[in-house]
């Protein structure tokens, strides 16, 4: 039975601190071996054995590979909610558990610096490029305070539902809305930037936010799982950005909305060399045309104008019964 390879693979100290430190971050087997002070083949052992009873998850970043806890409200199993209760009652009730889970979280912190510092190589290695850019649109602030008010004002129940940002960057709008979301799942392709995005949410609860690694053209969901999907500064490097919406579209529930967020048409060529911009912004009538053909129903956009370039945010409501998402049309 399930129940019985559950408590079995619960029945060892290092896999019952392993859950709990899992409960408070998500860690790489390198990062689990630093804290607990074990080889990290021996980790792995143990890893291995947690995955395998179905209470830890495993998943990639380019080279990485990094563990979540599969247990918790956020998955929805009765089963596994009661166990990460009863983890959480041992810390509490047993005072040598909580002396040696209290010194685990301790080492959390190096962890947490190590990731800052390669955080902030990042940052300064790249620095001046996207200054640069911030220097050609209007304030990040300013654009944060108008998607925050687009999105919170027409919320249900002051809340945006389960949110997937893609191409999460920095994973600013995951920190931007993680206090007004359900859960904030926060994709992007690039390794480097997900180590970057880790280091800004790590402080965040555990199950506030998921980073997973993935491609904006194959999104790794079943279909209509988000309430709110966001595209923020990402839809001008798509290629095909009808492709990029017909899969958004297709993880959008019915009903739910998508905020693309990008620039309006503009003839600044030397961004495409600069920063691998594919698309010089869009029109509102490029946007609109890419919504109704991946089944949203388009919004009135808003502008931002304070800089060279125009800032826009597109929004759009998921249509309850939708085209087939990704179709062309006939004449294409």
């Amino acid at each position: 039975m399930q129940i019985e390879i559950t408590m079995r693979a619960l029945a060892d100290p290092t896999r019952l601190r392993i859950m709990r430190l899992l409960s408070a971050m998500e860690l790489a087997v390198g990062e689990l071996a630093q804290v607990l002070g074990q080889s990290q083949p021996r980790v792995s052992r143990h890893v291995a054995i947690l995955c395998d009873a179905g209470l830890a998850e495993r998943h990639r970043e380019g080279s990485w590979v990094f563990l979540r806890a599969a247990i918790g409200s956020e998955h929805s199993n009765p089963v596994g909610d009661a166990l990460s209760r009863l983890l959480a009652t041992a810390e509490t009730e047993d005072q040598t558990f909580a002396s040696i889970c209290a010194e685990d979280r301790h080492q959390l912190a190096t962890i947490r610096g190590a990731r800052e510092h390669s955080a902030a190589a990042y940052f300064a290695k790249h620095a001046d490029e996207w200054d640069q850019l911030r220097q050609l649109h209007s304030a990040d602030q300013v654009v944060e305070e108008q998607l925050v008010a687009a999105l919170t004002s027409t919320a249900d129940q002051g809340t945006i539902g389960e949110l997937l940002d893609i191409g999460t960057g920095t994973g600013r709008m995951a920190e931007l809305f993680a206090p007004t979301a359900d859960h904030v799942t926060a994709l992007d392709k690039s390794p480097d930037m997900l180590r970057v995005a880790r280091a800004k949410l790590q402080n965040l609860p555990g199950n506030a936010v998921d980073l997973v690694q993935g491609d904006f053209l194959a999104l790794p969901f079943e279909a209509h799982r988000f309430d709110t999907v966001l595209l923020h500064q990402v839809l001008h490097f798509a290629q095909d950005p009808a492709a990029a919406l017909a899969e958004a579209a297709r993880v959008t529930r019915p009903g739910g909305r998508i905020a693309i967020v990008d620039f309006a048409a503009h003839n600044r060529e030397e961004l495409r060399d600069r920063y691998a911009h594919a698309r010089l912004g869009f029109t509102d009538k490029a946007i609109r045309s890419l919504m109704k053909e991946a089944g949203y129903e388009p919004a009135v956009p808003v502008a931002m104008d304070e800089g060279e370039l125009t800032v826009k945010i597109w929004l759009g409501t998921r249509l309850g019964n939708p085209a087939v998402a990704g179709q062309r049309k006939a004449a294409q």
